[in-house]
């Protein structure tokens, strides 16, 4: 068969893309480790690597990709679509919904353990909770065991949630976890077990699974060989994006669905690993080839589209004086006499003032807004040049905000849906019976208990009387979930029944109800695009936008904005003109990532990361004196800071070193802070002689 369609390829991308495809008797391959560098390509290689496999004559159905959003997972299915549609033509259509284990670990996880629910002694009609949602059982269950009342500080629900899926995800002893990461709970250590055991339990009994669990379930599934077999032997090719951010559970996972490594591609870059605060390890990508017998293979991209080569010998110097890597250079033929400028100022509001004249003059040059993003190690660092933005009428978009199904109208609507989905899922049930007039906790309780009795939670609902303070609101409810639940409506009208229920409780409890109401027909629309109650309640609590704007487009009449985004949030993304906010020791290495020799190495990354999404411009600021955010700081807040350690003086080479303001600026009565205007040294030597 012609490979036209992988003439676009570099000579590097293309050994990816056909490693083990082709081999005689229709043998698949060993497994791959596919090096990517910032800007390589390696969306389009991994998509051409699944289409090659299909125009090879893989089964798509038998083809497994995970990916780190379900958007990216629909990305990459859109991209291997166009790929195999040039060269199969019409034949392509047969195809079109072929590649259907395309998704996120944990949506991936709970398809599974649907399908063998029956097999581990699971409830296939299980929900999942959101992290909110378990953070609230986790505090049920802490208040019912006493420790809310304990005469010393008890560590709150979110801190207890933390722990216990730091300890899961790492597959570490709570001890250990404890004494690395949270060493002020060490004192909590018996209480804490005592509280997991009954979260879990706590979970079964309500038939609700946490984010964790969905990951937790799989690995205990394959944990045994037949099941482990089984669910291997249903896909012949699995590809894993973004591989440096997996956790060791994820890790043990594929080992178990492939323990020899046939058919077992994974792509990533462990320059760019910087999700340790989630538990992904960086040891899984490093150690990856030495998994096997004989060692994986490995490719490394390291031709980069993206940035000019001066930006990309800077952040090649940056990573080189990592301690532990796989050797790479980024190259590219994008030449430019522009280095990156490493930008001195005295204190952060001059630095938001720098920032704002050059994003405004690169507009003026032919460069929108939205071409250009603001970067920083974490979200109260943008917050001078926030103030500056909104004073020079500058629209931006701040990444790392509120998130669209964190505001409490859009939790209450999908709390009902949740709750008629599952009866027993006490979370959503006490949220929901308090939004109604009269109903109190006590009320709410004594509700729940009777519905956990009977072996039918909805008739045994229907069937009891109602609050007494509760009126016709109760009757209403209880009608609303018969209703939904009866399913006659079809989805997904069933959501539109839900808000119509919901929009009289809306207009009660919030003064903006017109504003929250354009968000619930926002969450109508986004639930048009799912087949069913069941899979858009799985997908939008595994994979929720970041933001309204995510599905409604952006947050302001103009047609342009600034992006301010975290780091950790820019990855994977590129822009024009880059400008990394406070490049100085104490925000980039952050104070607190700054213990271990692994958080020192993650920080550089950080930078590494962040320099690698400019494509033509980068700048990194150096504010002279910033204000420190720490607990422990007292009186004068302000520090006087230093360059990053992880740019030495020997790297400085590859920067414009400059100062900013540059010249004086009358007009505002300010001083050339370079000139020497009074020796003040000659004349203290003076006095002496």
């Amino acid at each position: 068969m012609s490979a036209a369609h992988l003439e676009t390829l570099n000579s590097e991308q293309r050994r990816a893309v056909e490693h083990g495809v082709g081999l005689a008797d229709g043998a698949i391959g060993g497994p791959l480790l596919i090096i990517a560098g910032a800007g390589s390509g390696k969306t389009n290689t991994l998509a051409h690597r699944v289409a090659h496999l299909i125009v090879s004559g893989a089964d798509p159905r038998r083809i497994l990709l995970m990916t780190f959003s379900r958007r990216a997972a629909a990305e990459m299915s859109r991209r291997v679509e166009r790929i195999y549609a040039k060269v199969l033509g019409s034949k392509a259509g047969v195809m079109t919904d072929a590649l259907a284990w395309a998704g996120t670990f944990h949506g991936i996880g709970a398809r599974l353990l649907r399908d063998y629910a029956e097999q581990i002694g699971l409830d296939p009609a299980f929900t999942i909770h959101d992290r909110e949602d378990s953070a609230d059982l986790m505090n049920f269950v802490r208040h019912e065991l006493g420790f809310s009342k304990m005469e010393s500080r008890f560590p709150t629900k979110g801190t207890c949630l933390a722990i216990y899926s730091r300890a899961v995800n790492a597959e570490l002893p709570l001890a250990d976890v404890l004494r690395g990461s949270y060493p002020w709970c060490v004192g909590w250590s018996e209480q804490l077990r005592e509280l997991f055991a009954a979260y879990v339990e706590a979970k079964q009994s309500q038939n609700v699974l946490d984010y964790d669990d969905l990951l937790l379930y799989w690995a205990q599934t394959v944990g045994d060989p037949m099941l482990a077999e089984d669910i291997g032997g249903r896909f012949d090719h699995v590809l894993v994006d973004e591989y440096q951010d997996t956790n060791r559970l994820q890790a043990s996972i594929l080992m178990a669905l492939k323990p020899g490594g046939r058919g077992l591609t994974v792509v990533g870059d462990d320059a760019q690993s910087i999700y340790s605060f989630r538990a992904a390890s960086v040891r899984n990508i490093l150690d990856f080839p030495a998994g096997f017998s004989p060692p994986a293979d490995v490719i490394t991209l390291d031709r980069n589209y993206r940035s000019t080569q001066p930006i990309l010998a800077a952040a090649n110097g940056v990573i080189d004086l990592a301690a532990e890597r796989f050797t790479k250079k980024l190259w590219t033929e994008r030449q430019s006499a522009d280095r990156p400028r490493l930008v001195s100022v005295r204190d952060e509001a001059d630095q938001a003032r720098y920032v704002v004249e050059r994003v405004l003059e690169n507009r003026e040059c032919g460069a929108a807004l939205k071409q250009q993003a603001v970067l920083f190690r974490a979200s109260h660092h943008s917050g001078q040049l926030e103030v500056e933005l909104t004073r020079r009428n500058i629209p931006f978009v701040k990444f790392g905000g509120l998130k669209f199904l964190d505001s409490a109208h859009v939790k209450d609507m999908l709390a009902l849906l949740r709750f008629v989905q599952n009866p027993r899922d006490r979370v959503v049930g006490f949220r929901l019976m308090q939004l109604l007039p009269g109903v109190g906790p006590t009320t709410a309780q004594r509700a729940l208990d009777l519905m956990a009795d009977g072996p039918d939670p909805l008739s045994v609902l229907a069937d009891s009387p109602p609050p007494p303070r509760a009126g016709a609101a109760w009757t209403e409810f209880v009608e609303i979930l018969l209703r939904v639940s009866a399913g006659k409506a079809g989805w997904p009208a069933e959501i539109e029944q839900a808000r119509l229920w919901y929009e009289p409780h809306l207009t009660r409890i919030h003064e903006d109800a017109s504003v929250r109401q354009a968000d619930l027909l926002q969450l109508e629309q986004i639930a048009s695009g799912y087949a069913s109650r069941e899979r858009f309640l799985t997908e939008l609590t595994l994979d929720p936008p970041d933001a309204t704007s995510d599905q409604a487009g952006a947050p302001h009449l103009d047609e342009d904005y600034l992006i301010l985004s975290t780091i950790h949030s820019a990855k994977g993304q590129e822009w024009k003109s880059v400008f990394l906010l406070n490049v100085v020791d104490g925000c980039i290495p952050s104070d607190l990532g700054a213990g271990t020799t692994a958080e020192i190495e993650e920080e550089r990354r950080l930078l590494y990361v962040a320099m690698t999404r400019a494509k033509d411009d980068l700048h990194l600021v150096l504010p002279q004196r910033f204000f420190t955010h720490g607990q422990n700081a007292q009186g004068d807040r302000h520090v006087y800071a230093s360059r990053t350690r992880f740019i030495p003086a020997k790297l400085l080479q590859l920067f414009e070193i400059c100062a900013w303001p540059a010249a004086p600026a009358a007009a505002e009565g300010r001083l050339d802070a370079r000139r020497v205007r009074v020796d003040v040294g000659a004349r203290m030597r003076g006095m002496w002689r």
